[in-house]
């Protein structure tokens, strides 16, 4: 597999050759990740990185390995409320016209599970579900009035428009979101976080240390340790 034009094989053969050993044997052999999962993961990983040549190979490879088209979508989808819908527009357009090149019509079914009067209810289960109550209640009371609107809106929109969609379930979004912090690098605070929702959804210390090692190639160590130490500080406590 690689992720990158063909023709940097023939400007750059040496350099090449050594990130696709790295990036698709080496460190592949630290990690215990489903090969759908993987995929995903980097596309996450890509996006959060502003990647969109290697995403574009990765996304054709991801659709060829398994991934469905509701599931690719779903990845973009996850990235708008962490990364920005300014930087995820231009995936987005890519991630259509290569599901149209593929003859798949768009748009699709749709995956919301909430409406406008529901979304923060809902969107605030799921919090708690991932997080627990008593942080996400802690949160919002530590909140002074003029911010609190902030948490209004994580709950209702990037957990009840978003999060509480299907085409992915919970465990898988929640991997997602962290390497997308990791890859994004200065989100350690929130990253953090989602450490320890992983944790609470399923998502052990072993499978958070494989998604970081498949990353590496991708984000480089500085961010690859930042993310190390953030697992380690959450499941040593």
């Amino acid at each position: 597999m690689q992720t990158h034009p063909q023709t940097l094989k023939a400007t750059d053969p040496e350099l090449t050759e050594v990130f696709e050993r790295f990036a698709f044997d080496e460190v592949l052999r630290y990690s215990n990740l489903d090969a759908r999962t993987r995929l995903m993961v980097h596309l996450a990983s890509l996006i959060a990185c502003q990647g969109p040549t290697q995403y574009r190979v990765m996304l054709s490879t991801a659709l060829t390995e398994g991934v469905t088209p509701t599931e690719a979508k779903e990845v973009v989808y996850q990235a708008i409320p962490y990364v920005g819908m300014a930087r995820v527009f231009d995936f987005l357009v890519a991630t259509n016209e290569i599901l149209a090149a593929r003859g798949v019509e768009l748009p699709f079914g749709g995956q919301s599970t909430t409406t406008p009067e529901t979304r923060e209810e809902q969107g605030r289960a799921l919090q708690k579900e991932i997080f627990g109550a008593a942080v996400i209640d802690q949160m919002v009371a530590a909140a002074s009035a003029d911010e609190l609107h902030f948490q209004r809106l994580l709950s209702a929109n990037c957990f009840g428009d978003y999060v509480t969609r299907t085409g992915l379930d919970v465990k898988t979004r929640e991997l997602l979101t962290f390497a997308m912090l990791v890859s994004l690098g200065g989100c350690e605070p929130q990253a953090r976080g989602h450490v320890a929702g992983n944790l609470n959804v399923g998502n052990d210390r072993g499978i958070l240390l494989s998604v970081i090692t498949l990353l590496l190639p991708f984000i480089g160590y500085p961010r690859t340790l930042n993310a190390l130490r953030v697992i380690n500080e959450v499941t040593s406590a």
